[in-house]
C-alpha cells in the first residue's frame, strides 16, 4: 500500500536530483532505511541485510534493489515500476566470498554507470566498510563520494500529507504517554508498565493504529533517571522514585516524541524547582521560534530563559526529526545548539528536548513542533508538568 501520491515521491525526486547535480552526483546510493522509504516508499523490515536505492540523474524512476525475497515487498509498497525492482540471490546474504555491494555494482555496469560520480551514505548504521570497499573494487573508474546528508536535508521539509502523519502520531503519542501514567504507581513492576506502552503505541486510537517506533519506551526510574538513554527493569516502582518517560507514537514510521517526568510521592523541593525552570524556559523558546532565526539562536534564546537558575544544559536542547526506523527517530541534520547555523523554515520539524541530568536524578518535558510561515506549533497536547502519583 502506498501512503503517498506518485506526484508527490515525483516531487521528492526532483528535489533530490537537484542537490545531486549541485554536488556532481550523477547516480545516488540511498542505503539508510528512511531514505530508501522517502524516495520509494519502500517499507519492510529488512534492513538486516544490504538494500538501496539507486537514483539517476537522467533517469525517470530510482532502482530499488535487495534480497529477493523481499522484492515482493517493494513491489507492493513503492511507486516503481517492476524494471526498476531488482532483487539478489540468497547466497548473497552475510557471505563470506561475496557481497550484495558486488551485486548493486554489476546493475551500474549494465546500465553504463561505472565510471560515474556517485554519491554514497558512508556515515549512516547501514553502509558498512565492507560495502564501500565492494564499490570501489568493482567500480575502480567510478569517483565515489559521501553524500550522507543529501537526503536527509532534502525530508527536512515536510509535506502536508507529512505533517498530517505526524500529527497522527502525536494523537498515538498523547494516548501512549498518558497510559504510562495511569499505570506506573508504587509496586507496579516497570516490565508491566513498559509492556501496556508498548500496547498503547501500536493499538493507537479508535480511528487508526500505530506503528513500531524508531526507539524502544525509554523508561529509567531513580538514579537511573540521572543519565538519558535507559529502559526499563525487574524492579517494581517504590514511593520517591523519580520516573523518566521518554515515548512515542508512530504513523507510516513518521513520528512524534514525547518526554515528561513522573514523580511517586511528594516531591523534593530541588526536583520542583526544576520542573518549573525547565517548563518555564521552554515555554518562552517556543514563543520565540519563527522562520528565519537559525538553530543556534534557539539554543540561546533557551540559555538566555533558564540563566539565574540552578538549571544547566550542556547539550544540545533539540533536533530535526521525522520519518525514521530504528535506531533512532531524528534525522541527524540540524541540532538546537550553539554553532548551528540552520535556519528554520516552514515544514521544518524539531523535537524540543532540554532533558536535564544530574547526579541522583533527572527532569524531562519535551515538545515537538513545526515552523509554520509565522512561527512555530506544537504537534503535542498534553500538560507541560512534573506529574505526581
Amino acid at each position: 500500500m502506498q501512503v503517498f501520491e506518485i506526484s508527490e515521491f515525483q516531487n521528492r525526486l526532483k528535489r533530490i536530483k537537484e542537490r545531486m547535480d549541485q554536488e556532481g552526483l550523477e547516480v545516488l546510493l540511498a542505503t539508510h532505511p528512511a531514505n530508501l522509504n522517502y524516495v520509494s516508499g519502500y517499507d519492510g523490515w529488512s534492513f538486516y541485510v544490504h538494500q538501496g536505492v539507486l537514483v539517476f540523474i537522467d533517469r525517470e524512476q530510482p532502482i530499488w534493489f535487495g534480497r529477493e525475497q523481499d522484492s515482493n515487498g517493494a513491489r507492493i509498497t513503492t511507486w516503481l515500476d517492476d524494471e526498476n525492482i531488482i532483487g539478489y540471490q540468497d547466497d548473497y546474504v552475510q557471505s563470506l566470498i561475496k557481497h550484495p555491494m558486488d551485486f548493486m555494482s554489476d546493475i551500474l555496469k549494465d546500465l553504463g554507470y561505472e565510471s560515474s560520480n556517485i554519491g554514497v551514505e558512508m556515515d549512516n548504521y547501514y553502509f558498512t566498510p565492507r560495502a564501500l570497499n565492494s564499490i570501489k573494487e568493482n567500480l575502480p573508474k567510478a569517483n565515489v563520494k559521501d553524500a550522507n546528508r543529501l537526503i536527509p536535508l532534502v525530508r527536512q521539509i515536510k509535506s502536508k500529507q507529512e505533517l498530517k502523519y505526524m500529527k497522527m502520531a502525536s494523537r498515538i503519542v498523547e494516548k501512549t504517554m498518558q497510559t504510562a501514567i495511569d499505570v506506573i504507581d508504587e509496586g507496579v513492576r516497570e516490565g508491566d508498565a513498559a509492556g501496556k506502552v508498548y500496547q498503547a503505541q501500536i493499538s493507537g486510537t479508535k480511528d487508526f493504529t500505530g506503528d513500531y517506533t524508531a526507539i524502544a519506551p525509554i523508561m529509567p526510574s531513580a538514579e537511573r533517571t540521572s543519565t538519558a538513554h535507559l529502559t526499563w527493569t525487574d524492579r517494581k516502582y517504590q514511593k520517591g522514585d523519580v520516573v523518566l518517560l521518554e515515548l512515542a507514537g508512530s504513523k507510516y514510521k513518521y513520528h512524534a516524541p514525547l518526554s515528561r517526568t513522573l514523580y511517586i510521592g511528594d516531591p523534593p523541593e530541588d526536583l520542583s524547582e526544576i520542573a518549573k525552570v525547565v517548563v518555564d524556559g521552554l515555554n518562552k523558546t517556543l514563543d520565540f521560534i519563527k522562520p528565519g532565526i537559525t538553530c543556534e539562536e534557539v539554543e540561546e534564546k533557551w540559555r538566555d530563559s533558564i540563566s539565574g537558575s540552578k538549571v544547566v544544559k550542556e547539550s544540545r536542547v533539540g533536533y530535526s526529526y521525522g520519518l525514521n526506523y530504528p535506531p533512532d527517530w531524528g534525522e541527524h541534520t540540524a541540532s538546537l545548539r550553539p554553532g548551528d547555523k540552520t535556519i528554520l523554515k516552514p515544514g521544518m520539524t524539531f523535537h524540543f528536548m532540554p532533558g536535564i541530568w544530574l547526579d541522583e536524578f533527572g527532569f524531562e518535558n519535551s515538545e515537538p513542533f513545526y515552523v509554520t510561515e509565522n512561527g512555530c506549533e506544537t504537534f503535542v497536547d498534553f500538560p507541560r508538568k512534573l506529574f505526581i502519583k
